[in-house]
């Protein structure tokens, strides 16, 4: 059942720890809970700057408190252009919640055609 919820290592490594009777809660109760504000937010933003955006994934990696994030964003409209421009534009549409972060992590990606 937590394979509906949680990642494959997520669950890998509750099944490894089950016999020990140690637990990730933080990890467990992470990948039940739905999604934050922070990521709530900044998805809007890239979705709204990157329409033609086939897959996009916002996740807080700072434990909830929306300091750092990891962003996976695939888009056509990178196409043509080298990783740094890609990130470029990302680091653009964000620049207002950008201040606010110790740190962004950023993966894009031009779907295959």
């Amino acid at each position: 059942m937590l394979a509906r919820f949680c990642s494959s290592r997520t669950v890998s490594t509750l099944h490894a720890l089950r016999g020990n009777r140690v637990f990730l809660f933080g990890e467990l109760q992470r990948c039940l809970s739905t999604q934050t504000d922070g990521e709530v937010r900044i998805a809007s933003i890239l979705k709204e700057k990157f329409p033609l955006a086939s897959s996009l994934k916002v996740r807080d990696i700072s434990g909830g408190c929306g300091a750092m994030y990891e962003i996976h964003i695939e888009s056509s409209e990178f196409k043509g252009k080298k990783t740094v421009q890609q990130h470029q534009l990302v680091n653009q549409a964000l620049k207002d919640e950008i201040q606010g972060m110790h740190g962004l992590r950023i993966f894009t990606e031009v779907p295959n055609q």
